[in-house]
């Protein structure tokens, strides 16, 4: 059977899908999330009971990058089809989505001491002057990455110099020719149904003990990419009732681009995720079975 690909909203059940779908035909699932790579935060980022590879692979003191997770995803995809079984990539993160299933073009490695040197100038010529030379090497990050993002900035210059941008062509984000034959499905829940399941899901992660892996994970050096995952400041600053309104608050948001994102996805068929597990997991199964024959004929 072809690849399958998951893609889904936070809370959209994309994990118990996912391990239906395994119930029902030989299948392996291939995780496509960015902050689950990190060990550390299993409560935090919502890391799947069932087993999934690439979760858990970096220490959350690694600068983990979209194209280092490229490389292992597909030795680990092209590992699983040698076996005669369905890689099942299953995710919430548009970009590690597109990396696991396709041949991005992604940036390459900035000059040495590029970094230090732009950075030098973000703090020497403050935001605003370096936003504008950023404005003049790479107008169309420029307009994408605010003054005040030191990080976006930096980062943004550092390829202007390399000869290429932080703005990727949204072709190669939303389309283009797949690695091997994929069947790539949206999980579509209505929104009401997806907050509540938001709203739920943050009070369990509490009640599960939260605080104290964030306690624990903050007393390690966290990377640059380790220090963004959701929730970790809110939990770590905020008392505990108003820590869970602005994480259910940050989350829907995040839910919301990530629904945005999935609809543009090219060849995305949309299977309705608000209902048993086992019941999409059963149209998923159809939707390659179909797919498989026609591409035989």
């Amino acid at each position: 059977m072809r690849v399958v690909g998951v893609f889904g909203p936070t809370a959209s059940g994309k994990s118990d899908v996912a391990a239906a779908v395994a119930e029902l035909i030989p299948a392996e699932v291939v995780s496509a999330d960015a902050m689950q790579v990190y060990k550390g935060l299993p409560i935090l980022t919502n890391r799947s009971s069932h087993a999934e590879r690439l979760v858990g692979i970096w220490p959350l003191s690694y600068t983990a990058s979209v194209g280092e997770y490229a490389s292992v995803a597909h030795a680990a995809i092209d590992e699983i089809l040698e076996t005669r079984t369905t890689p099942l990539v299953v995710g919430g993160t548009g970009l590690y989505f597109r990396a696991a299933l396709a041949e991005l073009e992604l940036p390459p490695a900035p000059p040495p001491g590029a970094r230090q040197r732009w950075s030098r100038l973000y703090d020497d010529l403050g935001a605003e002057a370096a936003h504008a030379r950023l404005a003049e090497r790479d107008p169309s990050a420029a307009t994408r990455v605010h003054p005040n993002d030191r990080r976006r900035v930096v980062r943004a210059l550092e390829l202007a110099e390399a000869g290429t941008s932080l703005v990727p062509p949204q072709e190669q984000l939303f389309a283009g020719a797949w690695r091997h034959p994929t069947l790539v499905v949206g999980l579509e829940v209505p929104k009401p149904v997806l907050e509540q399941r938001i709203e739920e899901r943050t009070r369990r992660m509490f009640e599960a003990g939260v605080e104290g892996e964030v306690r624990l994970a903050l007393e390690s050096d966290l990377s640059p990419t380790a220090s963004k995952v959701i929730g970790l400041q809110e939990v770590a600053t905020l008392p505990r009732e108003a820590a869970i309104e602005a994480l259910i608050v940050r989350t829907r948001r995040y839910a919301a681009y990530q629904r945005k994102w999935m609809r543009r996805l090219e060849g995305v068929v949309m299977v309705a995720a608000d209902r048993p597990p086992e019941e999409t997991a059963a149209e998923i199964v159809a939707l390659a079975r179909t797919r498989e024959r026609v591409s035989r004929r």
